[in-house]
């Protein structure tokens, strides 16, 4: 079934043209991932879709069915709300028809289960979360998002992407998440020099598919590049129009001349710019921190060698981006020290963009970090590297206001690099990077004369890159894992499962029970909202088997009336997920009610 149809369309920012005659067509099974170079109008096209802004030509065709649901990639949301409160009000926003329990159940999935938290307290990855929690609640067969991954712990991502591949609708997204796209996605949409390139199959399928047609491209305008010059040297010898023959040749002539076709060859190259580096680096040396009652670190030591490419992973607020600014010294540790080398010159790109001033212009400030830089293939100017960043000539008296997202982020990487530095300190270097700049980085990064440390939530990314893993595992642990991310999480599984055993092995040890009940927790407590939630759940599961008990039975009685059956297994279906969304989250309260009886005994 078709959900949507867009045809023609087309939409310009200032002076420049983003999409030209733009075709796409929507089906209710399709898992869509729209990809492109950044500023080629990939979130412009989501947003036209998605109904939140409108197309300056086109026509977009929803179908009858249609129910959209669209996550920004920075969602608004107002401080002093709740966070039930603010789902609430996205929810509404979205669909008509909402349960409370279900989005409940969902913020409860995504890790959020204190709903009178207000949304000033929570963090980027957090507030995200709340928004996707009432986009994955909301009644609809077309879910529209922006950069789904980014801010997400890799936890959370494994559990969207299970979520995605099960989900009975359309999905159409922006994402630069490889991984992501290869499991979740069965086609891929690709902007192009303004223009929509469609590939059935997932990421892995177009990488293999996209040679080809670029190939073809190019020996179609090789092809039309021949003939239009012979054709330019006859009309030059001064053809003239006399015979119909000759109308019809200088006719041709016009449209060859117009057909150009264009291709994006260009290609963002990245070479060494890196300074000497001695052979003092960095000494990290029993490293602790806590924030209120929270123990982000304690005693980390570390000392950094030239060839490291470290990766650092763990959930949003366990303090990643702590220890990256410990080492910066733009935070102090509560105790043990930083030193470092007097060579080391560190390249700090952080998950802001620190100092662009949107009304300075793209030359200038490159221009004042510096008017030249030597790399491994000689002197280059800053416009020349800015030409190689994919900033072509005419971008560069723009301002740095009117830039897109992810052109901004190319631009403050750039500014990094040309200080060169011999010490790279990454925090989520890949959020709003477009998929060929993240490929070309991590080419560079092979190549760079120094010392890596990137936090990311990146899987493809981090096994690429890195050859060592430190993961926060909670209580101020640091661990050392050797290799990239998928080598970390097969030891991790590994472990977990051991640790399981060795907890099954204690608790059937007399006397065990009682060590363990002799050291109580933290106080457990439910909020005012939980409580009501906990004290009516039974009676609102206990309706909905009900209501599935006589829709089996209507079933039964109408197994011949296929219009009939159909809407009743429908009908079942939806019933059947709220009861499993009800249950996930009376096993919650269950949960947490016995650990409140378990405290006061």
């Amino acid at each position: 079934m078709i959900l949507l149809t867009a045809e023609n369309i087309k939409k310009s920012y200032t002076e420049k043209p983003l999409l030209m005659s733009i075709d796409l067509t929507i089906n209710d099974s399709d898992k869509i991932g729209l990809i492109g170079v950044n500023g080629s109008g990939k979130s412009t096209l989501l947003k036209i879709i998605a109904g939140a802004i409108e197309a300056e030509g086109g026509t977009i065709t929803k179908g009858k069915e249609l129910r959209r649901a669209y996550l920004p990639q920075n969602p608004d949301f107002d401080e002093a709300l709740s966070v039930m409160d603010q789902a609430v009000l996205y929810l509404e926003a979205i669909s008509p028809h909402f349960e409370i329990y279900q989005c409940q159940a969902m913020l409860t999935k995504l890790g959020i289960s204190d709903f009178d938290q207000k949304m000033g307290e929570l963090s980027g990855g957090q507030r995200k979360r709340v928004a996707m929690a009432a986009v994955l609640t909301a009644e609809s067969n077309l879910l529209i998002l922006d950069e789904p991954t980014n801010h997400m712990d890799n936890d959370i991502i494994s559990w969207l992407e299970d979520f995605l591949i099960q989900y009975r609708g359309a999905v159409f997204m922006i994402t630069h998440d490889r991984y992501f796209l290869d499991r979740v996605t069965n086609r891929i949409v690709e902007i192009d020099g303004g223009r929509l390139h469609s590939y059935d199959g997932n990421y892995d399928y177009y990488l293999q598919t996209k040679g080809a047609r670029k190939e073809m491209e190019l020996a179609s305008e090789r092809k039309r590049q021949a003939i239009y010059k012979k054709e330019l040297a006859w009309i030059r010898r001064g053809a003239q129009a006399r015979t119909t023959k000759a109308k019809g040749r200088i006719q041709r002539f016009n449209e060859l001349a117009d057909s150009k076709l264009v291709i994006d060859d260009s290609v963002l190259e990245l070479n060494t710019i890196s300074s000497r580096l001695g052979k003092k680096i960095i000494e990290m040396e029993n490293l602790s921190k806590t924030y209120g009652d929270k123990v982000l670190m304690k005693d980390f030591s570390y000392t950094l060698l030239r060839s490291d490419r470290i990766g650092i992973i763990g959930p949003n607020g366990c303090g990643k981006s702590t220890l990256l600014n410990i080492i910066m010294g733009q935070v102090q540790p509560d105790s043990g020290a930083v030193e470092k080398g007097e060579t080391v010159k560190i390249g700090y790109f952080s998950q802001e963009n620190q100092a662009l001033d949107d009304g300075s212009r793209v030359i200038k400030y490159i221009a004042d970090i510096s008017d030249n830089i030597k790399t491994s293939e000689g002197s280059f100017s800053a416009s020349q590297m800015l030409e190689r960043f994919l900033f072509p000539s005419n971008m560069h008296s723009v301002e740095i206001g009117r830039l897109s997202g992810g052109e901004k982020r190319r631009l403050y990487l750039l500014s990094i690099l040309m200080t060169a530095p011999n010490v790279l300190i990454l925090d989520e270097p890949t959020n709003d990077l477009d998929i060929e700049t993240l490929t070309i980085l991590e080419d560079y990064l092979d190549s760079f004369n120094g010392a890596v440390i990137a936090v990311s939530h990146d899987r493809y990314f981090l096994d690429r890159v890195t050859r060592k893993t430190f993961a926060f595992l909670g209580g101020g642990c640091i661990k050392e894992y050797n290799g990239g991310y998928s080598d970390y999480d097969s030891k991790r599984q590994e472990e977990l499962a051991q640790e399981k055993e060795v907890q099954r092995s204690k608790e059937k040890r007399p006397g065990t029970e009682k060590t363990r009940t002799s050291q109580k927790p933290q106080k457990p407590k439910f909020s005012y909202k939980e409580q009501r939630e906990y004290e009516t759940i039974d009676e609102e599961i206990a309706n909905l088997e009900e209501s599935l008990a006589e829709i089996e039975t209507e079933m039964l009685k109408n197994a011949t009336d296929f219009p009939k059956l159909a809407k009743l297994t429908e009908e079942k279906a939806h019933l059947d997920a709220q009861l499993t969304e009800m249950m996930e989250r009376w096993e919650y309260l269950s949960e947490l009610a016995e650990k409140i009886a378990n405290y006061k005994n």
